[in-house]
């Protein structure tokens, strides 16, 4: 099992910048893919982005498309780079982890805490 702490998240304003981290521990993510879903008040969770093992492929929600971007690095940290950010991506978002399978359905094996992110108009 892998262990994810979520960070970076805030208050800001439309239009604003926002990059989220999440540092894994327990195993090496090398062989892992790796997502960040989020959650608005009311709603199901919601696909935003991923990223396969080698991070060479790059997945996206609709609605983050052309703004947020995913990345990973070698030392178990993956990113969320959002950009001109609009209040409707006010949600809980949530770095998630699976060893074998990579998909927009939020059943992945591995889930962090998630951090707030609050968009103001």
């Amino acid at each position: 099992q892998v262990q994810l702490v979520e960070s970076g998240g805030g208050l800001v304003q439309t239009g604003d910048s926002l990059r989220l981290s999440c540092a894994a521990s327990g195993r090496s993510l090398n062989s892992y893919f790796m997502g960040w879903f989020r959650q608005a008040p009311g709603k199901e969770r919601e696909f935003v982005a991923a990223i396969s093992w080698s991070g060479g492929s790059t997945y996206y929600g609709d609605s983050v498309k052309g703004r947020f971007t995913i990345s990973r690095d070698s030392s178990n940290m993956v990113y969320l780079q959002m950009n001109n950010l609009k209040p409707e991506d006010t949600a809980v978002y949530y770095c998630v982890a699976d060893s074998e399978v990579l998909t927009t359905e939020p059943v992945w094996g591995s889930w962090g805490q998630g951090t707030q992110v609050t968009v103001s108009s």
